[in-house]
């Protein structure tokens, strides 16, 4: 009888980073089916091979022997073992080490990650840390460098009001866009303000200028000359695969950034990172081995691995967690203790 899986999804960038995991899943003749909570979700945004749960009783009778979850929360009355495999690679934003109690493995990226959650790991107990990379990067590493015809600057900002760059590069963005030099693309996070959303909207009457509507923001980056962003897992993405990148204020900028201050720097980092010097470029390659050292594309077949060998190993009690417990029960209108 094939293994049974489970896709636990409450936000759209979800998609992009299971797919590598369940074409892993399938190849090993085993069997994945997706569950879809909250409005931010639709079943539209699965594919017609894509199989999809949708009661917890459904669940129950598939009864899967991990669920994979790139969010914080899953629910624990689901069988199975529980599975973090993460909804981005910025380690520097508050919460990523968060520990709510819910999982039994975390599948980390690199060194970076590894580290303080085996320490976190030592002092809880009761769940695994296993390096493996990040499934949603799997497909990307073997890509043509587009020839584009002007450089295209991919902006691709937090939602974060007290990281994001939305307001304090809006003019600069808009020059740049108007100059006729470049093409922008504006790739907004889900949770973007819709006061934002809709200041920049406003620029679409350029012809330089795009907003891009695309879930999966791997192929933007591949597309692009030059990233320019904040405080956003889009700055990781796009150092990993070897596009120059250009932050407006991040929180822990790192030498491997083109780190700005002030917006009026940005049309003079633009120009530094469209010529990148042989320095900026071994500094990005040092960041790359401790943030996502793995470019073979087999980190979803490593997660599969890792899972497996912690339900193996036998998984350990995890805490009472009984306030997030009854929420996620309540939003779930499921009340039964079994």
């Amino acid at each position: 009888m094939p293994k049974h899986y489970l896709f636990y999804v409450e936000q759209p960038y979800s998609f992009a980073i299971l797919r590598p995991l369940q074409d892993a899943i399938r190849a090993n003749g085993a069997i994945v089916k997706w569950f879809l909570k909250g409005q931010e979700v639709a079943s539209s945004s699965l594919r017609d091979d894509e199989l999809e749960l949708t009661t917890v009783e459904a669940v129950k009778a598939f009864n899967p022997r991990a669920v994979f979850v790139p969010g914080n929360v899953v629910p624990d009355f689901f069988p199975g073992a529980k599975v973090q495999v993460f909804h981005g690679l910025e380690y520097k934003k508050k919460g990523h080490f968060g520990i709510r109690g819910f999982f039994d493995l975390y599948c980390t990226h690199g060194p970076l990650t590894t580290k303080p959650f085996e320490a976190l790991a030592k002092k809880h107990g009761y769940f695994s840390v296993i390096e493996t990379g990040w499934p949603k990067l799997d497909p990307y590493f073997d890509y043509t460098k587009c020839n584009n015809e002007k450089p295209v600057l991919l902006y691709a900002p937090t939602f974060s009001p007290n990281l994001s760059s939305l307001e304090a590069l809006y003019e600069q963005v808009k020059q740049l866009a108007k100059s006729g030099d470049y093409k922008i693309q504006l790739k907004f996070h889900p949770k973007t303000k819709t006061q934002w959303q809709e200041l920049y909207a406003q620029l679409e009457a350029i012809d330089d200028f795009e907003i891009a509507g695309d879930d999966n923001l791997i192929p933007l980056i591949q597309q692009a000359d030059v990233v320019i962003s904040d405080t956003s897992s889009a700055v990781d993405e796009s150092l990993l695969i070897g596009k120059p990148v250009i932050t407006f204020n991040n929180h822990q900028p790192q030498d491997a950034l083109i780190n700005i201050t002030d917006p009026q720097q940005l049309p003079a980092a633009v120009k530094q990172a469209l010529t990148l010097s042989d320095t900026q470029k071994a500094r990005i390659e040092q960041y790359i081995l401790q943030v996502h050292p793995y470019r073979d594309g087999q980190s979803a077949n490593r997660v599969l691995a890792a899972t497996e060998a912690v339900i193996d190993t036998g998984l350990k009690r995890k805490p009472l967690n009984l306030i997030r417990r009854y929420k996620i029960r309540k939003s779930l209108n499921y009340m039964k203790m079994s």
